[in-house]
Parts: C-alpha cells; sequence; structure tokens
C-alpha cells in the first residue's frame, strides 16, 4: 500500500509522461497484461489510458490491476497512473 506522500511524489514524476497503453474495446486481454508487466518491470512508472469503448470502467480496471500487484497511483478523467515496484531494476524509483 502506498502512503500519501508517495503517490504524490509519484504523481509528480508521471506529469510528463504520456500514455503508453490504450484499453479499449477487447478490454484488459492476457496480453495486454503480460506487456503491462514488462513495461513495468523496466520502468516501475507509466500512464495508460481507458478509450471510451472499453468493457471495463475505471473502477474494475483498477481491481484487477491490483489483483495483479500493480499500484494505481492516480486516475483522472480516462488517464491511469500506475506503479509497479521492481527491486532488481539498478535505476529504480526511490520512494519518500
Amino acid at each position: 500500500m502506498l502512503t500519501g506522500k508517495q503517490k504524490r511524489y509519484l504523481r509528480a514524476m508521471a506529469v510528463n509522461l504520456r500514455p503508453v497503453f490504450q484499453i479499449g474495446k477487447e478490454g484488459l486481454s492476457e496480453n495486454l497484461k503480460t506487456q503491462l508487466h514488462k513495461y513495468l518491470k523496466k520502468h516501475e512508472l507509466m500512464k495508460i489510458s481507458l478509450l471510451n469503448n472499453a468493457p471495463l470502467d475505471k473502477k474494475e480496471l483498477a481491481k484487477s490491476l491490483r489483483n495483479d500487484g500493480i499500484f494505481v497511483v492516480q486516475t483522472i478523467g480516462n488517464m491511469m497512473v500506475l506503479y509497479k515496484p521492481n527491486p532488481d531494476l539498478e535505476e529504480r524509483i526511490v520512494l519518500p
């Protein structure tokens, strides 16, 4: 679980990020989950975009991601900031 201070720190880091993936009519498929995990393993922090034709709403998507060990740092409109720590990464994000 992330504290408020840690979430603030991660939100500040994510300001200049662009969405890496878009979740559309296919929803959160196994292939997309695999790609999310691969990206987060390298970068730890990312933005995704939820399109209007997605079968999941934001709450369902957040719950599904939490079950996979991914923290939802922020949700604004159809954008979500995701974080998953990787202790093996050399230049990892050090939370306050």
